[in-house]
């Protein structure tokens, strides 16, 4: 086959900063990414088959650490065996934010695409109902799944259950969890965890990168009791992040 596998991935999670992070990998002489994010193989492409995931890298020159980024693998429920059987060794990066300013970001993302006609309230009530049944479709290496994709609001900020996946398949030295507040908070220190992770030659951060694909400030207008409210549904998150991970929000 043509085309090299990646050596690293980014996994997730959604609104997490990951657009930013592919910016500053890009800049690095010693990495190669496909020039379009979320390459989404182990999730949506899967049934394309290894020679057609292979084809994204057959640019990469001799010496570059291949990866790509797609944050909706951290979520899917087969993605980490299938990154597993095919990838064994990848180093995995997860950008985590704190879990109820992720959860609204993506809500209010969903919205300025068009994929979201509820208001908050109602669409966080409607998530269950919208989720049942999703794991089995997304079983099969074709299937998809739209609202456990667009509408997992809630769901995808409980990343204790998600990187559980992870961890029953891959070495913890396997997996790079970094905040991404740090990301724009100590973009230097962050960096230098990343080079040092994927061991890469020193370079400088790329300062010109900035915050990309940010949302418009609209969670700062939300009633603060609905805020708190979801800072309870997620406190086993908040807590099982401390505890295990040493990460805090």
């Amino acid at each position: 086959m043509d085309g090299r596998l990646p050596d690293f991935l980014g996994v997730g999670v959604q609104k997490g900063g990951t657009t930013t992070l592919q910016a500053m990998l890009q800049e690095h002489p010693g990495v190669f990414l496909p020039p379009a994010k979320e390459l989404q193989f182990f999730s949506l492409y899967y049934g394309e088959g290894e020679e057609w995931y292979r084809q994204q890298f057959v640019a990469a020159q001799p010496g570059q650490r291949c990866g790509e980024i797609t944050p909706y693998y951290l979520f899917h429920p087969e993605a980490p065996a299938r990154i597993r059987r095919l990838l064994p060794d990848a180093r995995l990066i997860v950008l985590l934010r704190d879990p109820v300013q992720r959860c609204l970001s993506g809500l209010f993302h969903s919205r300025r695409l068009g994929l979201e006609p509820l208001q908050v309230e109602q669409a966080l009530e409607a998530e269950p109902g919208r989720l049942v049944g999703a794991e089995a479709v997304l079983a099969a290496n074709d299937g998809r799944h739209l609202s456990h994709q667009v509408h997992s609001y809630l769901s995808r900020s409980r990343y204790e259950q998600q990187l559980m996946r992870y961890e029953q398949l891959f070495p913890r030295e396997q997996l790079l969890l970094l905040r991404s507040e740090d990301l724009f908070g100590n973009p230097e220190g962050l960096w230098q965890r990343v080079l040092a992770y994927l061991q890469l030659e020193d370079w400088p951060l790329p300062h010109e990168v900035g915050r990309l694909n940010a949302g418009a400030g609209e969670a700062k207008h939300l009633d603060p009791a609905l805020v708190q409210r979801l800072r309870r549904q997620l406190a086993s998150t908040y807590e099982a992040m401390e505890r295990r991970y040493g990460l805090q929000w």
